[in-house]
């Protein structure tokens, strides 16, 4: 016979009811194809520090005062042929790095961000022109999201890891007319297509119109 009341043989802590079907559902996000943007150059952008020794000196100097720097970049996403591409920054033919800013000591990461998108993209001036501009030194390249995937040895842990968040959403692949022609879950490009890495601006090696696109070896 068991001294063990009915009462305590139920758990205190009932079991998760599982959500919905819908509910457990990816975010979906709407990609738009390259050609809906137009791309240019703008005057070059100095290095802030003249050699490595200043800008390690400057960045001490902020430690002291702010305590760590904070950045925060932004992953932007477009595609071509119905295959996620990722818009990114090349310096020197060699560093590659997300479009970014620094944030303020006092700012809140989500807010201080949006502040940085904010001025990066509104109107300057009475004339609003819409030109995605990098500078001469620089390059903006659309590179195909399958490349990034476990290649560290060109793009670094960091860049390498964007397929690995970006898989949480299914995505849905706009046309010029706004209309919808694939989505994710779904097939693969369209006509047997191979994604390659394309030269969207800048570059003081060769000539590039705005609008048009190039891949690595300056090929339209």
């Amino acid at each position: 016979m068991s001294t063990i009341t009915s009462t305590a043989l139920q758990t205190s802590y009932p079991p998760l009811l599982p959500n919905s079907f819908n509910a457990n559902q990816p975010k979906t996000i709407r990609l738009y194809p390259l050609s809906n943007y137009t791309f240019g150059t703008k005057e070059t952008q100095p290095e802030e520090d003249p050699s490595v020794l200043a800008r390690l000196k400057r960045l001490e100097e902020h430690y002291v005062e702010h305590g760590m720097r904070r950045t925060c970049e932004g992953i932007l996403v477009c595609h071509e042929h119905n295959h996620p591409h990722i818009l990114m920054l090349q310096i020197a033919n060699a560093f590659f790095k997300l479009p970014g800013d620094y944030l303020k000591p006092e700012d809140d990461e989500v807010e201080g961000f949006k502040m940085r998108l904010n001025e990066r993209l509104a109107p300057v001036g009475s004339q609003f022109s819409e030109v995605l501009s990098v500078p001469k030194n620089m390059k903006l390249l659309a590179v195909p999201l399958f490349e990034l995937y476990d290649n560290t040895a060109r793009y670094g842990p960091q860049l390498s890891a964007i397929p690995h968040l970006l898989s949480r959403y299914n995505f849905e692949f706009i046309d010029e007319q706004g209309n919808v022609v694939a989505v994710t879950p779904g097939g693969g490009p369209e006509g047997g297509y191979v994604p390659k890495t394309k030269v969207l601006a800048g570059g003081t090696d060769e000539e590039m119109k705005e609008g048009s696109v190039k891949d690595e070896n300056g090929i339209e």
